[in-house]
């Protein structure tokens, strides 16, 4: 089973929340949108992301956070 969840988010609040939601460490996987609904990253979160791999992928949210001002974060965690 899935649960997800959605935060809307302005542009410099993504990174800060991407990276408390990285921590948390229950998440599958992080799916970015613009208000419209498209799609612009989608991050598998998983036991192994982390040290060398997290520093490309939050270098590419922040370049993303100044292309546009709001966003919605969809978050999805797998539940046992």
């Amino acid at each position: 089973m899935e649960t997800r969840n959605e935060f809307k988010v302005k542009g410099e609040e993504l990174l800060a929340k991407i990276k408390e939601l990285i921590h948390q460490g229950n998440i599958s996987r992080i799916i970015v949108k613009n208000d419209e609904g498209k799609v612009y990253l989608e991050i598998p979160v998983t036991i192994g992301l982390i040290g060398a791999l997290v520093v490309p992928v939050l270098a590419a949210i922040g370049a993303l956070a100044a292309l546009a001002a709001d966003f919605t974060i969809e978050v999805v965690r797998k539940e046992d």
